[in-house]
């Protein structure tokens, strides 16, 4: 079993958080240990990115240098761009 340790918060945030947890019908420390596994520290993020890279350089057959990568364009940020783009229009022309 895991040790339990304390978490000093202000009353209002203790209070949001309890609210949030029993609206999600779970304890508050079950919300905090949650919430704590879905944040990635910097080197979980840096070693998914490693994997997704290498993935990539595996799928094209081609050794791309990480250098390279990180000069290439924003490929998934212009797709959510455009897609929110046509979404917008979308709405607008039903409106």
């Amino acid at each position: 079993m895991a040790e339990n340790t304390t978490i000093q918060v202000s009353r209002r945030a203790r209070d949001h958080l309890a609210q949030v947890a029993k609206e999600r019908g779970m304890t508050l420390g079950q919300l905090v240990e949650q919430l704590a596994s879905e944040q990635p520290t910097a080197e979980q993020i840096a070693e998914r990115v490693a994997a997704d890279r290498q993935a990539v350089r595996d799928v094209v057959g081609v050794d791309i240098s990480d250098e390279e990568f990180d000069r290439a364009p924003d490929v998934l940020g212009n797709i959510y761009r455009i897609a929110a783009e046509k979404i917008r229009m979308a709405r607008g022309a039903a409106a």
